[in-house]
């Protein structure tokens, strides 16, 4: 999946007020530390993972947890 249309699939789920945690994503996309998952995520499990995130302050350990529940296999 391109890395747009699964932004626009994190873009659904991230509340307008939580604009900082969607910006952070966006930016660890294109630096190159998150990583689109390797096999398709259903939306349950996506909607899970960026629940999870939105817990926290955006932070290096929380994009960490974020990578690695899009890709299990990422060095994060």
């Amino acid at each position: 999946m391109p890395i747009s249309a699964l932004l626009a699939r994190i873009r659904r789920l991230v509340p307008k007020t939580n604009a900082q945690h969607y910006d952070e994503i966006v930016r660890n996309f294109s630096v190159g530390v998150l990583r689109p998952p390797p096999t398709p995520m259903t939306d349950g499990e996506l909607a899970r993972a960026i629940a999870e995130f939105l817990k926290d302050s955006p932070s290096a350990e929380s994009v960490a947890v974020l990578g690695r529940r899009l890709d299990p296999t990422s060095p994060l």
